[in-house]
């Protein structure tokens, strides 16, 4: 996937990335991507952690749509880059349900 190189070397992404890891618990994580994003952005980003989770427990599109209220071709770019990518969403995937008891699919198998 051509979007894979990034040039994160501009002072700008490094400081955006300085800013991420800065943030020392959920409070502080909430409050700085409220200021960042749009309560939309954050309910779509949500989203589509969440579909990236299902995916990788084999959950069939159509419970995902009905689940996310998300495209198809959403989906579909989720699993590319969940099977293609950088490997971002598996390592965040398996650190959330490893450190917390509470799956990102509750309810959902």
């Amino acid at each position: 996937m051509s979007n894979l190189n990034i040039n994160w070397n501009t002072k700008e992404k490094q400081d955006f990335l300085k800013a991420i890891l800065s943030l020392e618990n959920k409070d502080e994580a909430k409050r700085f991507l409220r200021d960042l994003l749009t309560k939309s952005e954050i309910e779509e980003f949500s989203k589509r952690l969440l579909t990236a989770d299902l995916l990788s427990s084999d959950v069939q599109y159509n419970a995902i749509i009905e689940k996310t209220g998300l495209s198809s071709t959403t989906i579909a770019r989720i699993s590319r880059w969940l099977k293609k990518g950088t490997g971002g969403y598996k390592l965040v995937i398996s650190r959330i349900n490893h450190h917390h008891p509470i799956k990102l699919r509750k309810g959902l198998s």
